[in-house]
C-alpha cells in the first residue's frame, strides 16, 4: 500500500507532460501561421515577379 501511495504523490512525470502539452500547441500555432503567411507570401513574389517581366 505504501508503495502505492507515493506512486499517487510522485509528480516526476508531470513535467513531461506539460512539455509536451506545450510543444505541442506551440507546433499548432506555428503551422496555422506558416500556412497562413505561406499563401499570402506565394502571391506577392508571384506578384512581384511578374511586374518585374513586364517591361
Amino acid at each position: 500500500m505504501n508503495w502505492m501511495s507515493s506512486l499517487w504523490t510522485d509528480e516526476s512525470g508531470q513535467d513531461v507532460a506539460e512539455y509536451a502539452v506545450m510543444l505541442a500547441v506551440i507546433l499548432v500555432i506555428v503551422i496555422g501561421t506558416v500556412r497562413l503567411i505561406g499563401g499570402n507570401a506565394n502571391k506577392v513574389f508571384s506578384s512581384v515577379g511578374s511586374s518585374l517581366v513586364g517591361p
